[in-house]
């Protein structure tokens, strides 16, 4: 257990942290299923196909990395685009206090929660991804971690307490090229770390594919792949309730979510079939509603 946490002001200096912009993800790693939905040990691995895009995760000794993990990468994909935009070069090492982390993602700075930051640093570094798809122009035949390198730095007081300094990581290649070759980056809305896994997951594929006032659809078979849920009778039965129940409580910030489904007549005159469609939309900006209804 860390007791004392707090940073030592002289080294901050060196820092990348703190993050002064919006978050933001990118594109590829935000329109598949790389990242565990539950925060129980997922042991076996995870395999994703669809069209000529492929993907298989492999379990560290802890699990695969989750989608509560993957916080620790939109942050760091963040302080990496906001350099880049500078005109600051972003190096693949990158060192932030974990207190700044905290303080982007809602996390409180206890000692349980630098507990939790070690773990998820770990299924980050351990988690082995193989994938045709290609990032940069670049692809690799071989398995890569999301983190090179994670290693939380710390000195200890005469008490014997360890006080946190930095946290120092480095992102893989093919993140690295994702994020400053490909920059399909978009700036998340500031209550995505509110949500549940799914609801993340949802979030993240509207974000991607809303384009102005034209939203999206697909097959609730489809998107519980690219969720990253079971598609099968039983288990898109589960989802299907779970997009009910986001679609009522219009759960998702920015982004309104639609469960349509249709009866399709059955060839032979029996029981029809239900097709099941999930649409997307933008939400209107009461803002913009505001001043459209004053003109």
């Amino acid at each position: 257990m860390m007791g004392d946490v707090s940073v030592f002001q002289g080294d901050l200096f060196s820092l990348h942290s703190p993050l002064y912009g919006d978050v933001q993800g990118e594109r590829t790693v935000a329109e598949f299923p790389f990242f565990a939905l539950s925060k129980k040990a997922h042991m076996t691995p995870m395999v994703f196909e669809s069209g000529e895009a492929r993907i298989e995760i492999n379990p560290s000794k802890t699990g695969v990395a989750t989608i509560y993990d993957k916080e620790i990468l939109l942050y760091i994909a963040s302080l990496m685009a906001e350099r880049a935009e500078k005109g600051e070069k972003a190096d693949r090492i990158m060192t932030f206090t974990a207190n700044d982390l905290f303080r982007v993602t809602g996390t409180n700075s206890s000692a349980r929660s630098y507990t939790s930051l070690k773990a998820s640093l770990n299924r980050l570094q351990g988690t082995q991804i193989v994938t045709n798809i290609e990032t940069g122009g670049e692809g690799s035949d071989s398995s890569f971690s999301w983190l090179l390198k994670a290693d939380i730095k710390y000195i200890k007081t005469l008490a014997g307490e360890r006080r946190v300094k930095w946290v120092e990581v480095m992102v893989c290649d093919w993140l690295y090229r994702a994020i400053l070759t490909d920059q399909r980056i978009a700036a998340y809305h500031h209550d995505f770390f509110k949500l549940g896994p799914i609801e993340r997951r949802l979030y993240e594929l509207a974000k991607f594919n809303c384009k102005d006032d034209d939203g999206f659809k697909l097959d609730i078979g489809e998107l519980a792949a690219r969720v990253g849920c079971a598609s099968d009778r039983r288990g898109l039965e589960y989802f299907k309730k779970q997009l009910r129940d986001v679609s009522e409580q219009d759960s998702l910030p920015e982004y309104t979510l639609d469960v349509v489904e249709t009866k399709i007549p059955s060839g032979r005159g029996g029981r029809p079939r239900l097709h099941t469609m999930i649409g997307f939309r933008s939400k209107i900006d009461p803002t913009i509603l505001a001043n459209a209804v004053d003109a």
